[in-house]
């Protein structure tokens, strides 16, 4: 697992506690799970790079703040995903301030 600009100490730990394959910034090898903090539009742009970490049936979750002081909505990350070639097909609450959506590659987009 990767994780880029996830400011949350205590969900690094519960990552940690599961496995000891967790990098923070790019890992040397396709990953399972990338979990990237989203605060702005810009940041969706990062889509696009970080399909590349990812293996074929791996996943992106783009973590952004929720409510409607958000600068970002959900069409916003919708948008993002496919502009990178990637869908969304789940939505979960991180946490009490913070969304989550995942991004896949389509099965008929996978890499072989």
């Amino acid at each position: 697992m990767a994780v880029v600009d996830v400011d949350d100490p205590s969900f690094l730990a519960l990552l940690r506690e599961r496995t000891r394959q967790v990098v923070t910034g790019k890992p040397k090898s396709p990953c399972d799970l990338v979990f990237l903090g989203v605060r702005s539009p810009r940041d969706l742009e990062r889509l696009r790079d970080l399909k590349t970490w990812i293996e074929p049936n791996g996943g992106i979750w783009a973590i952004r703040r929720k409510g409607p002081g958000s600068p970002l909505r959900d069409t916003d990350l919708i948008a993002a995903g496919l502009a990178a070639g990637l869908v969304d097909n789940k939505i979960a609450s991180f946490s009490e301030t913070h969304g989550a959506m995942r991004f896949v590659f389509r099965l008929k987009d996978r890499p072989r």
